[in-house]
């Protein structure tokens, strides 16, 4: 059976930091015990700490996952989810922001840690950066095996309308790799799939630790002169919540 690679073969270290955010709702013990060594997990790395609210706590927070447009999303793209989270009368954020390292063992132990909650009384995860909510079940589906290290399982490409009607590739969640997100737009409704091909794999190469500079350009199928890199954006772009490489997919005829 293969097994997790949580390896960085193209790294090289960019000053922008990695950035992790769970929220685990469930019933908890005051003090869980956590079977870490199923999950492969050395415990939460230095820089990761795990916050508890209660749920006197959440009717007031600003900060609820569950409530505003991040909560309108998650309620529609599992319900059951959502509502096991909505009922449970205790929450544990798992946030930290760590220096770019060429070693995801960070994500590995932290993701560990997730897994042992869910063990542990959780019943439901947020992940905010990917705007998705998890059951129990179908977090240990999703992250099992060697599937748990793959950069896709980390990481969502979506598909927007944009201008005259062409169509915006986007990603959400390379920050967890302290790299930009990637934003492809004008893309013909027949480039889709060759766009979401090279969304696709910018995602892998900088979870592998890669780096692309501006001007940078990036060969895609069918289009001879390749594409080229602009970096843009800031942490505060609710796009995003990151920086980003901005992508222009060619007119036709060009």
């Amino acid at each position: 059976m293969a097994e997790p690679d949580w390896t960085r073969p193209h790294w090289s270290r960019d000053e922008a930091k990695a950035m992790l955010l769970y929220f685990v709702f469930g019933t908890f013990a005051a003090e869980p015990q956590l079977d870490l060594s199923a999950h492969a997990s050395a415990g939460l790395p230095l820089a990761v700490e795990m916050r508890r609210i209660p749920k006197a706590m959440l009717a007031h927070w600003d900060g609820h996952p569950l409530r505003g447009a991040l909560g309108d999303i998650l309620r529609e793209g599992n319900p059951e989810a959502f509502e096991a989270a909505r009922k449970a009368p205790e929450c544990l954020m798992l946030r930290g922001e760590l220096s770019d390292s060429d070693s995801l063992g960070y994500l590995r132990d932290t993701l560990g840690v997730v897994s042992a909650l869910l063990d542990a009384g959780g019943v439901a995860v947020v992940d905010p950066q990917m705007l998705e909510i998890f059951s129990a079940e179908d977090w240990h589906r999703r992250y099992a095996g060697a599937e748990v290290s793959v950069s896709r399982n980390h990481v969502l490409i979506l598909c927007q309308d944009d201008a005259g009607g062409s169509a915006w590739i986007k990603t959400r969640g390379l920050r967890k790799f302290a790299r930009p997100d990637v934003s492809i737009r004008r893309v013909p409704q027949t480039e889709v799939q060759r766009a979401g091909a090279v969304a696709a794999q910018l995602v892998e190469l900088q979870a592998r630790g890669m780096r692309f500079g501006d001007g940078s350009v990036v060969e895609a199928e069918g289009v001879p002169d390749g594409l080229k890199i602009t970096r843009g954006g800031s942490l505060d772009d609710p796009e995003f919540n990151n920086t980003h490489l901005e992508l222009v997919w060619p007119s036709v005829g060009k």
